[in-house]
């Protein structure tokens, strides 16, 4: 039967559409990129570089990292509090190595860079946990 304005079932569709998307867009999408610097066997430098997607990414989830909740829902300092995980992590994802060694009268000196590609990451903040995945 059709209502007085005749538009009950667009509007049905509009609000089923409007409540699955912010259901299923929860999970937001974060470029992150890491470099590790070693020079002459000490660390010389470390960079983790996050930032908010613009646009959207392709690709779809795998292999992902579930930390527990903590009072923030800043990606930084959670991926901060967890380091560890998250550098072995990211370490199984496949990282760049770069090895260049030289030596000058007769003193070696040598640099190694680790780099993870700018990837793009699922990031879900839910109630008690927060989950990491990167898209393939």
């Amino acid at each position: 039967m059709r209502s007085r304005d005749g538009n009950n079932d667009f509007s049905l569709r509009l609000c089923s559409i409007i409540i699955f998307n912010s259901l299923a867009l929860h999970a937001s999408e974060y470029l992150i990129s890491y470099k590790y610097i070693i020079e002459d066997i000490m660390l010389y430098n470390e960079t983790l570089l996050i930032s908010e997607a613009m646009t959207k990414c392709r690709g779809k989830p795998y292999d992902e990292l579930v930390f527990s909740k903590s009072d923030s829902k800043d990606l930084k300092k959670i991926i901060s509090e967890n380091s560890e995980e998250f550098i072995d992590f990211i370490h199984k994802l496949g990282l760049h190595l770069e090895h260049k060694e030289t030596t000058i009268n007769l003193k070696n000196s040598s640099t190694t860079t680790l780099v993870l590609k700018t990837t793009c990451f699922k990031v879900d903040f839910n109630d008690n946990f927060v989950k990491i995945a990167p898209l393939k």
